[in-house]
């Protein structure tokens, strides 16, 4: 199917950042986007709010300042933001053994690793041997007991690799057994609604007319195959080289043990409504940049983490290749992806997350900058691509 026309490009800058509305329309208008809308804060306040191009490719709706995508992982940034919250009340350490807030996580040899393992992708637990339905993945607890009976593929702690989709339910869990709220519940009442973002982990369906159809991944390397001339069945076929569902990285991004690989459940209602914390938060760039605007300090007199607790955060705590992700140099603090060769976006105290296909939440504390990003037309890509990029560079040539 080919692209959609690019509807005009809608928002404001403040002065000074006219050239990201520059790059903004510059994707539409080369092809690269379907719909999309972005966002930036500096110093606590919103500098950048665009957004265009079309929310539903099939009936050709435009993408509305009110409409939300589902992010994947730019989600374990959402998460993550709560596991730091609640360490700062005193409430939770994260340097301390799961099993001390989830005792029966200790099972399979698992009694030693730490909150913070959990959080830096080094337990070992991408993905479970149980199988599961997808009506028993989206209950919650069959997961999560799954999950606490599952040995660690690798010892804990000797290596990172990437916990695509159980990354949320390991640390949900903790974030439940300690604040006695669902993850989803607690970002709601805790972190989004201060803010006043809209940004959830478990859809209300009032809000489901508002959500903007995903071009999948699979449409998007077809169509860019076809027009570069080439072969989409052979495409297709390096690509299950790498992430099949015989992979580490396939079982990692379809965990509990492929109940998720069909990537058209993520699309779903019943998905969108259940509380999948390292996958499918539903937000639009403006709440992304606010968000992480609001862990670098004050935004409309709210902080969701103080400034020790970021220092803690941002830390890098791995190093070497990401097992998971074919060895690449990805590396984390707790819960968010850090500064390295293959991330090395603004200072070296940056950090955040993106999400499969392209979307990212991202904060430069020195800059005192945080962006946003969604679209629904999902590329090629684990750690963003092009069309970002391009929307980076342009704010730090503004700030330049």
């Amino acid at each position: 199917m080919a692209a959609a026309p690019a509807s005009p490009v809608h928002g404001w800058t403040a002065p000074g950042w006219e050239g990201v509305r520059e790059a903004f329309t510059t994707n539409f208008t080369a092809g690269r986007e379907v719909g999309a809308a972005f966002s930036a804060y500096h110093r606590g306040s919103k500098v950048v709010d665009l957004w265009g191009g079309v929310s539903d490719r099939a009936t050709g709706h435009p993408w509305a300042e009110d409409t939300v995508v589902l992010v994947f992982s730019t989600t374990k940034g959402f998460t993550a933001m709560c596991a730091h919250h609640l360490a700062d009340t005193g409430a939770l350490d994260l340097e301390a053994p799961v099993v001390e807030y989830w005792p029966e996580f200790g099972a399979a040899g698992k009694a030693d690793i730490t909150v913070a393992q959990l959080l830096s992708h080094q337990a070992g637990l991408y993905d479970v041997d149980a199988t599961l339905s997808l009506a028993e993945t989206l209950a919650w607890d069959p997961v999560v007991a799954a999950l606490a009976a599952q040995a660690p593929h690798w010892e804990p702690g000797t290596q990172h690799g990437y916990h695509a989709v159980t990354y949320g339910w390991l640390v949900g869990e903790v974030v439940r057994r300690v604040s006695g709220r669902s993850l989803g519940t607690y970002f709601a009442e805790s972190i989004a609604g201060p803010l006043d973002v809209s940004a959830w982990i478990g859809l209300p369906e009032s809000v489901e007319p508002r959500v903007a159809p995903l071009v999948s991944m699979q449409e998007t390397i077809d169509e860019q195959t076809a027009a570069s001339g080439g072969d989409p069945s052979a495409v297709r076929e390096m690509m299950a080289q790498f992430m099949g569902p015989g992979t580490m990285l396939g079982r990692s991004l379809s965990a509990p043990n492929g109940a998720l690989s069909d990537q058209d459940a993520w699309s779903r209602r019943d998905v969108r409504a259940a509380e999948i914390p390292a996958a499918n938060g539903v937000t639009d760039a403006r709440s992304v940049a606010r968000l992480y605007a609001a862990t670098l300090g004050e935004v409309d007199g709210v902080r969701i983490i103080s400034a020790e607790q970021l220092d803690r955060a941002i830390a890098q705590r791995t190093t070497g290749p990401n097992t998971v992700l074919l060895g690449m140099d990805i590396q984390f603090g707790l819960g968010f992806m850090v500064h390295s060769t293959l991330l090395a976006i603004g200072g070296r105290r940056s950090f955040g997350h993106f999400g499969m296909g392209g979307s990212l939440g991202w904060a430069d504390p020195d800059a005192d900058l945080a962006l946003g990003y969604v679209m629904n037309k999902l590329d090629v890509g684990m750690a963003g691509d092009s069309r970002s990029s391009v929307l980076i560079d342009a704010c730090y040539a503004a700030l330049a």
